[in-house]
């Protein structure tokens, strides 16, 4: 897989992953959801916000959402020179399809915490406004300082609700459930799918080349003794 092939990737991915961030967080109050094919009542758009890393977990303060973004812009950049590596060294393309995945997964919520702080107002959850951008503003007026933006989620896929595990199943017996209800974005899914295939396929997308042989071209010429010696 060519470099310039990772690249065009990672781009169209960040396209269509900024393009549906964006359109929620100007079009959406936080919380609102909806159905995007009305007979599919598990395929929804949630609006939520996440200040941490997957699934809500968060590390404290103004100081630990600082650092979470610092450590993504190092991951990011540390992906970028390894990538490049791959590529030079003709690793196998499903490898590099899969590590392609998780750098651009990487790079999409990065935007998110290094500049939405700063370019859109804040969704306030009692108000439910639509947060506008403010690049007409001169970037005065956004909910957060540079490095401290929200992660902006929304693919929401209900499949199984108000469910309940059985009375005899362990910590969480007669408990309702639902699956899948984690809220996510484009970035994440392809950070999953990259990773998820990776682990499935190591061992295709790992396997190390065989010795190598030098080709011997068959001739119908006889070789004698004499002549191998001289």
């Amino acid at each position: 897989m060519k470099l310039k092939h990772v690249f065009l990737f990672t781009f169209l991915i960040l396209l269509v992953d900024q393009v549906l961030k964006v359109y929620i967080k100007t079009h959406y109050h936080l919380g609102e959801e909806h159905l995007v094919i009305s007979s599919l009542s598990w395929f929804r758009l949630h609006f939520i916000e996440n200040e941490g890393m997957a699934y809500g977990w968060k590390l404290g303060g103004d100081w630990g959402k600082l650092a979470l973004t610092l450590f993504r812009l190092v991951a990011v950049i540390i992906g970028t020179v390894y990538l490049i590596r791959l590529s030079r060294n003709r690793q196998h393309p499903g490898f590099m399809a899969c590590a392609t995945l998780i750098y651009a997964g990487a790079i999409g919520n990065l935007i998110d915490s290094i500049c939405y702080g700063v370019i859109f107002e804040g969704s306030d959850p009692f108000s439910l406004n639509r947060a506008r951008h403010i690049l007409q503003e001169g970037f005065a007026g956004g909910y957060d300082s540079l490095l401290h933006g929200k992660v902006v989620d929304m693919l929401y896929f209900p499949i199984i609700t108000d469910a309940r595990y059985p009375d005899w199943f362990p910590f969480w017996g007669g408990q309702s459930f639902e699956f899948f209800r984690p809220v996510f974005n484009i970035a994440d899914a392809s950070i999953t799918t990259g990773v998820i295939t990776l682990l499935v396929f190591q061992e295709r997308f790992l396997k190390p080349q065989g010795p190598y042989t030098h080709p011997t071209v068959e001739t119908n010429s006889r070789v004698s003794d004499e002549a191998q010696v001289s």
